[in-house]
């Protein structure tokens, strides 16, 4: 896990949504007695056995005068001793906006670092000599930023792109496997070493602007489609897919694909990209169906769908029916996933994931709709049979 070295004030511009949590209830008022966070009233905040305004929020509360605005409603939700310090934690981080500030720290993401345990994304430890960053709790969000891509910009001009692969914790700290760090503040971004020597910041000051305004999807920066910006296309987009929107984008080898945890809404003629799957042991298919854990014979009508379609298994096992433009339709039972989340290793033989909407299937399925195999896709539409 990525926790704080050293801080630096930064401001950022992500194109991503944050969620805020409840408002806890509290007790003092300022400068009153505290255990923790939830002894003092409104946005104070427990420190030092006192309730006081919070520094990270920049709240006048205890000094007499208007308090502004706290850092997008993004209050503590508790508190955690560490070495007999109290710091609040944070389920939220601060709304993005076009120009969302931010605290930029120093990570070493190496084994052994003190970053701790592996990064969340991906399990791994990496380099410092790797772009990389890790967003606090609310801006990693639970992994649906994973892989993403930020543009960071200094306020000397520099900029560089970056790539998220861990969480730097709010909510959790001061042990082993957060390397006795305490919790990161609610607007952090931890970046690697080289991340630092890109932007040609001092890593023991340094105040800093930054932007972020693509992301970039099969090697082409684009506008997010998990926010529905049309930054490129100056017009209002069209829905995606039955608003089936791509997840964390996947980097196999030289190219960046997209995932997705949907599908297209099924109707009684919905349509899809048929390709061809060997479901042979050692096939290009990789491990064998999930749906019985069985390898199966190519001269059976058996298909795998996308992982909406998929849904979770609960199509395991029913008939479809597939039909083609040259007028042929075929029946076919459903054995396994399409994984469109995950690829580009063994248990996928090194396939890139899925998109969204495909139905891929046998050879006898491709023989019965009288289809040449080796164009490889068709455009079909499919129904439960």
């Amino acid at each position: 896990m990525a926790n704080i070295l050293r801080l630096a004030s930064l401001s950022v511009f992500f194109f991503f949504i944050i969620y805020s949590p409840l408002f806890s209830n509290a007790l003092s008022d300022c400068n009153g007695p505290c255990r923790d966070l939830n002894d003092c009233s409104g946005q104070l905040i427990c420190i030092d056995g006192k309730c006081i305004d919070d520094p990270d929020v920049g709240t006048h509360i205890c000094r007499g005068s208007s308090p502004s605005p706290p850092t997008g409603n993004c209050q503590p939700s508790g508190s955690l001793q560490c070495q007999g310090q109290i710091h609040p934690t944070y389920k939220c981080s601060p709304p993005v906006t076009s120009s969302t500030k931010a605290k930029l720290t120093n990570n070493d993401f190496s084994q052994g670092g003190d970053g701790g345990d592996p990064s969340e994304c991906d399990e791994q430890y990496h380099s410092n000599s790797e772009r990389i960053v890790a967003l606090s709790t609310g801006w990693y969000n639970g992994g649906s930023r994973c892989e993403k891509m930020i543009r960071i910009k200094a306020s000397n001009g520099k900029n560089v792109t970056a790539k998220v692969v861990d969480e730097c914790d709010s909510m959790r700290g001061c042990d082993e496997e957060h390397a006795y760090q305490p919790p990161c503040k609610n607007n952090i971004v931890d970046a690697s070493d080289a991340v630092w020597s890109a932007l040609e910041l001092n890593k023991d000051v340094g105040i800093v602007d930054v932007t972020c305004q693509f992301i970039c999807t099969n090697s082409k920066c684009n506008d997010d489609p998990d926010v529905g910006t049309h930054i490129r296309r100056r017009s209002s987009p069209a829905p995606l897919r039955g608003n089936c929107q791509p997840s964390c984008p996947l980097r196999c080898e030289i190219k960046t694909y997209p995932t997705y945890k949907c599908s297209p809404p099924v109707i009684s003629s919905t349509k899809a990209k048929l390709t061809i799957s060997d479901f042979n042991q050692g096939g290009d298919g990789g491990d064998r169906s999930k749906c019985d854990e069985q390898s199966h014979d190519n001269f059976e009508r058996i298909v795998a769908l996308s992982i909406g379609w998929y849904d979770g298994g609960s199509r395991c096992g029913k008939m479809i029916r597939i039909m083609v433009s040259n007028g042929r339709s075929v029946t076919a039972k459903m054995v396994d996933e399409c994984d469109s989340m995950h690829g580009c290793d063994e248990a996928h033989a090194y396939q890139r994931p899925c998109n969204s909407k495909i139905i891929d299937g046998s050879n006898a399925v491709w023989s019965a709709l009288e289809l040449n195999k080796e164009k490889g896709i068709e455009d079909v539409t499919w129904s439960m049979a």
